[in-house]
Formats: structure tokens, sequence, C-alpha cells
């Protein structure tokens, strides 16, 4: 009943968004034509909030048109490589006269869009062909299209690589580095030609019994019949994927909020105060950032509750007990794949320790294939996102990338 109350809640609530939006549009004609003042500043910035209130369910845009390869200007294009039921390959596509690295950025499917990635791909792109996992919302996903699980995810991983070619690379964001050095060692055991060059592996649970944050407490403090009881919920009729069972974004954002919530109303009671002052520049810094935090996508049942038991409660990658379809996998089969593994020294997602476990569980690298690097003053997001990752963390991707790329 959760989803049917929730999608019921959000439609009643639709015409009063369109109405605020209507009211602030005909309050900005008003503004225009007798001028500015405090109240009428106050009220456009609460019919905005009241606008803005409320989630998406889809994915926005990348947004990216053009980036900066060497001295000149080029298009980007975004094309499907790949369509799956659940996921598509997307291709950032630049027409260029030298070949650069072929990357798949491996998306977290874990109630965002592959969008949340957007600065990573565009900080990869000037020197980087760029390939992107693009999950689909579950619950727009028809039941004909069967499940998902961890199996399935570590397949799609394996599908694309094999898309992107042979002598590719895989970045992996928080949560895939699980089924990301899953894939790699799959495809490392079937001597698969495309496995790839080099991993990185950036702020990932690849050990959560290492510095367990309030995430992996939270996994770990119910048995997994009360997840699948409380947390999962059938998609109501009215979407593609009526009748299948999902755990739905709003859940998982609603519990990403609550682990900071006096921050997000901070952000939000500031967000107010810069609409009603006019600092334009700053409300959109901000509502940029809610615009993708609040577009969420439902995960299929069977991927949520196989990955709060392997990954989570049973932690069966480091324990050497990982299969997929039914065979153990073998991590020393990893010999050429070069290793980068990254962590945030303030991450309160996937703690210091956790990520660099990678780098004894691939026990057959050489030691020239492996590199860890912790980067100082960054959270989880700064791993990935901001300032720290363009200028400190980036380069280091970029030479991991070109020395196995040789």
């Amino acid at each position: 009943m959760i989803y049917a109350a929730y999608q019921a809640q959000t439609d009643l609530f639709d015409p009063v968004r369109v109405a605020a939006r209507l009211s602030r549009r005909v309050l900005g004609t008003a503004m225009g034509g007798f001028g500015d003042s405090a109240v009428l500043r106050n009220l456009s910035a609460a019919f905005e909030m009241i606008e803005r209130a409320g989630l998406s369910h889809h994915r926005p845009a990348f947004g990216i048109e053009r980036v900066t390869v060497g001295n000149r200007e080029v298009e980007v294009r975004e094309e499907v490589a790949l369509a799956l039921p659940f996921g598509s390959l997307l291709h950032f596509a630049k027409d260029i006269d030298q070949p650069q690295p072929r990357i798949l950025v491996v998306a977290p499917l874990s109630g965002h869009f592959a969008t949340l990635l957007q600065d990573t791909v565009k900080t990869l792109l000037p020197e980087n062909d760029v390939y992107v996992t693009d999950w689909h919302n579950a619950r727009d996903v028809p039941l004909a299209a069967g499940g998902f699980g961890f199996d399935d995810y570590v397949e799609h991983v394996i599908r694309f690589t094999q898309a992107m070619g042979e002598g590719g690379h895989l970045l992996a964001v928080c949560q895939p580095c699980v089924q990301v050095l899953a894939a790699a060692a799959v495809m490392a055991q079937q001597d698969d030609p495309a496995q790839p060059r080099s991993m990185t592996l950036m702020a990932g649970p690849v050990d959560t019994r290492i510095n367990p944050t309030k995430v992996n407490e939270l996994a770990t403090s119910k048995p997994l019949d009360w997840f699948e009881k409380n947390l999962i919920a059938t998609v109501p009729p009215g979407f593609a994927g009526a009748g299948r069972r999902v755990y739905p974004g709003f859940v998982q954002v609603g519990a990403f909020m609550a682990m900071n919530l006096d921050r997000h109303v901070k952000a939000h009671v500031e967000l107010f105060e810069n609409l009603a002052m006019g600092e334009h520049e700053k409300a959109r810094t901000a509502k940029t950032f809610y615009d993708e935090y609040f577009a969420v996508l439902d995960l299929a049942a069977e991927f949520y509750l196989e990955t709060i038991a392997k990954v989570f409660q049973e932690h069966e990658l480091p324990r050497g007990v990982l299969t997929y379809h039914g065979e153990r996998i073998d991590f020393r089969a990893i010999r050429r794949t070069a290793l980068l593994t990254v962590e945030g020294e303030r991450d309160d997602i996937c703690a210091v320790g956790q990520t660099v476990a990678a780098q004894d569980i691939c026990s057959s690298l050489r030691p020239h294939l492996r590199r860890h690097h912790l980067q100082a003053g960054v959270g989880h997001y700064g791993v990935f996102s901001g300032r720290r990752w363009k200028g400190q963390v980036y380069p280091l991707v970029r030479n991991h990338v070109l020395a196995s790329d040789a």
C-alpha cells in the first residue's frame, strides 16, 4: 500500500504545484510592471518553493553539449550504444581526429539516475571517450522483461564492457564497485578479450566490515525479511511496470535525507532567502543540486534485497564466497587489469578502508598494477564531484588510465 499511498498524495498535490507556478508567473509580470519590493519577492520565493516541492521520477538531462578538446570546442552527442530493458549503454560521442581511452563509468543503482555523475562525466570527457551505464527506472520496465538481481547487474557490466570493445577501462562510483570487481574477475576467468585494461573503484562498499557507517549499521540491524516486509512495494497501475516489486526511490531519498536532515532543512531555508533577496546565482547552485537529488528511480526488489544480503550482511566478496550464476568467483584471476582505489577522508557512506580492501582481494596483481589514493578533506560526493575531484583526484585517474592504455 505504501506506493499507492505515495502516488495518491503526489497526484493530489500536483494541482497545488501547478497553481504555484502560474501564480509565480503572474507575480513576475506584476513585479515587472509595478517595481521591485520585498513583499513581492518573498511571495514569489514562497510560490517557487511550493512549486519545487516533491520528487521527479524522470531522468534529468546530462546537459553536456560541448567540451573543449585540445584547443577547440567539439560537439557532444548522446548515443545509445546498447539498449537493454533495465539499462542502456550511453555513449558521449565526439568528432575528433585522435582516438582517446575508452572509459565506462558505472553509475550507482541506488535511488538516483546516472546524471548524478554529471560532473564526473564532464571532467572525463575532454581527454577520454566516455560511456555511462544509464540505469532505467524499474517502475517503467514491464513485468515481461523479467527480474533484475545482483547477477544481472554484473552481467550488464560485462555486456556493456564487451559492447565498448577491447582495450577499455572501467570506473565505478560507490555501490557498483562490488559488481565491477566481480565483472572484471569473471571476464578474467573466461579470458574474455574485452576484459578491461584498468578499473578505478571510487568510494565503494567492497568490505563493509571495516569502519561501519550508519548506512552499514542500518543494513545489519534488521534481518533480511524485515527489509522485504517494510521497504519493498508494488508499482501501482498506471505505469509500464505495474505489478513489479520494487524498492521505491522515494523511500531511498527519504532515508538519505533523514541522515542529514538539519543540513537539508538549512539548505532550503537558505534557498528561500536567496530567492527572496534576488541572489539568483546562489539560488541556482542549490536548485541544480536538488533538481538532481530529488530525481529518483525505483530499484528492482531482487537487486536491492540481494545487495543487502551479499554486500552488507554476508560480506560475500571479502570472504571469498561471492558467486556469479552459481559459480564461485576467483578474484585471483585478475592479473592484467590495473587497479586504482580512491577513498574520501570524511566519507560517511563508504568509510575509509572499505574500498582499499580491493587491493588485498586482487592478490594476483603485481605491485606496479596497484595504486590507492586517500583524498583529504572530502566526503562521499567530493570523491567524484567538485573542485578536489577535478584538481586532485582526476589527474590520478587520468595517469592510471594512460599508464594502462599503453
